[in-house]
């Protein structure tokens, strides 16, 4: 009697099972919550996978990386672990339906970088006629050009940055403080591609002014990412106490807005260094490299996303460096 109590209840427990079964739809695919991650070194992230349709009746994924030595993951957490670049795969275990997120693995020294897809654009459209025309801003100058797509820094180089390529040790306050010591980049750029076997260098004018009014999702605003100044940039409206004195220390770089590609303080904080000489219509050639897009101790006028002057014309406290990668 007790054997056909067994066997019946265990009859009901797999008809119940198979109608659940039956009652839940096939898993017909998986996403992730990114299909693409940049991590620094030692540093996490958490991916999520969602697997479809949402009431699955089998929702376990199975997580794996390309590159154990580049990045690893253990249910969805991506830890970083050396430069480079690894795959991150999870894989359903009904179907075996696959998601991907590529990790890259970047050293403390470098900058994250925004893709700046290339185009056409029109160079000095918007400047100042000279250093005290703070009313008539724009000018008639029209020079097309094209510029490569490129990739640029989403920051001005940090304090911290630096003190990673060379191994100096900074106050924990300092460290996204801008870099103001333009006239060290070639030591700069030439340490921070020994470390990572990459290709930095300073932006072209042409690169700079175009990544700084917002490539081609430009807005054709007059500042970087904004016709209020305040909203993008710090300058010395901003930035002087009531004695124009700087407020101490500098400010952290990414306080403000950011522009249309996501690339801060293209507007003031601290001039900018290009590699190119003077090339502006109006003034003559200059011997000094091109800096760009003013500083907190700067009017305006000199903080527009077109208004570049030559590096002897700024203190060189107030110039930094902003990197950028074929």
């Amino acid at each position: 009697m007790k054997t056909r109590f067994y066997i019946f209840f265990a009859l009901i427990l797999l008809l119940s099972t198979l109608a659940t079964t039956c009652n839940n739809p096939k898993v017909t695919g998986v996403t992730l919550s990114s299909d693409q991650l940049v991590l620094y070194m030692n540093k996490t992230a958490t991916l999520v996978a969602t697997v479809h349709p949402i009431d699955a009746a089998n929702k376990e994924v199975i997580w794996t990386s390309s590159n154990n030595n580049v990045a690893t993951v253990e249910n969805g957490k991506v830890t970083a672990i050396t430069q480079g670049t690894a795959t991150i795969t999870v894989t359903t275990e009904e179907g075996y339906h696959k998601a991907t997120c590529t990790v890259e693995v970047l050293h403390p020294a470098e900058p994250e970088m925004v893709f700046v897809e290339g185009g056409t654009y029109i160079m000095w459209c918007l400047d100042c006629k000279d250093e005290h025309d703070y009313e008539n801003c724009e000018i008639p100058i029209h020079q097309k050009v094209t510029v490569g797509s490129f990739k640029i820094a989403k920051f001005l180089l940090t304090i911290k940055q630096w003190s990673d390529m060379f191994g100096d040790s900074i106050p924990l306050q300092y460290g996204n403080i801008p870099f103001g010591a333009w006239y060290m980049f070639e030591e700069v750029i030439q340490k921070l591609n020994e470390i990572t076997g990459k290709n930095y260098r300073l932006p072209t004018l042409a690169e700079w002014q175009y990544a700084a009014r917002g490539g081609n999702k430009s807005k054709g605003y007059r500042y970087s990412g904004s016709n209020d100044i305040d909203e993008v940039a710090r300058y010395r409206g901003n930035s002087l106490d009531e004695f124009g004195n700087i407020f101490s220390p500098l400010p952290p770089v990414g306080t403000k807005k950011p522009n249309e590609l996501g690339i801060y303080d293209m507007s003031g904080l601290l001039w900018e260094v290009c590699s190119d000489g003077c090339v502006h219509p109006l003034y003559p050639a200059g011997n000094g490299q091109e800096i760009c897009g003013g500083s907190l101790i700067d009017d305006p006028c000199n903080v527009l996303s077109a208004r570049c002057s030559i590096n002897d014309c700024a203190c060189p406290l107030y110039i930094g460096i902003r990197l950028v990668l074929p």
